[in-house]
Formats: structure tokens, sequence, C-alpha cells
């Protein structure tokens, strides 16, 4: 198995990079078609959990939009074979300590790459 194929690499990067603009973007249909359609996606955030991509679809559209500024800190793209990879990055929002912390497992489908699990944090007391 090859880690870190350029090509594949740059496939993963291009689809976190589209699914952090509709995050951004606070479209919920957008962030949830980089999901795996599935009831075996599992979504851990800060303050809640979504089990199958319904639960998100509905946790989503009752969210508000994220603050302003919202940045990424040392993302690092790792992919395994063609078909495998997986995210991490830290982020954090203007005027704040970067504090956030993001993994996704993303997986080639047949439509395409989709996060098939993915947990968000923040560390106790704000810690960077």
């Amino acid at each position: 198995m090859e880690i870190d194929r350029p090509e594949v690499v740059a496939e993963v990067t291009a689809a976190f990079a589209d699914y952090e603009q509709a995050l951004v973007d606070g479209d919920p249909d957008r962030i949830c078609g980089y999901f795996w359609d599935s009831d075996r996606t599992v979504r851990f955030g800060i303050a809640d959990h979504q089990y199958g991509l319904d639960e998100q679809r509905k946790w989503r559209a009752a969210q508000p939009p994220l603050p302003p500024g919202r940045r990424l800190v040392d993302p690092v793209v790792t992919t395994f074979g063609a078909d495998l990879a997986v995210v991490t990055t830290r982020f954090g929002y203007a005027g704040t300590a970067t504090t956030g912390r993001q993994t996704q497992t993303w997986v080639r489908l047949p439509a395409g790459w989709r996060i098939v699990t993915a947990h968000v944090s923040e560390p106790a007391g704000g810690a960077d």
C-alpha cells in the first residue's frame, strides 16, 4: 500500500477544502453532502453527537452559523492507498486562541470522497 500518493493527497485536499468552504458558508446541505449517506456515519462534536447522516442533517439544520474568521492551523492529509484518508487539523476563530481539533476519516465511495467518521473537540481549559 502506498502512503501519500500525490494525486490522492491532492484529491482529498480539494474535497476537504470544499467541505471547509461549505462549513464557513453555513450551508448544511453542502456540508452533509460530504458525509457518507449511511446510518453508520458517526460524528462527535464538541457538545453533540450524531449517529447516521439523518441525525446529522437534523442537527446541522438547527445550528447557527460559525463565528466569523475561522482559520485552520497545521492541516495534515494522510492517504493510505487510493481510497482511504485521514485529515487532521486544529482550528480557531478571529480574536480567540486556537483550541479546536478536528479529525475526519475519508473514503473513496462510488459517489466520490466522503467522510465516514468525524470528531471535533476542544481541550479542557482552552489549552492549545
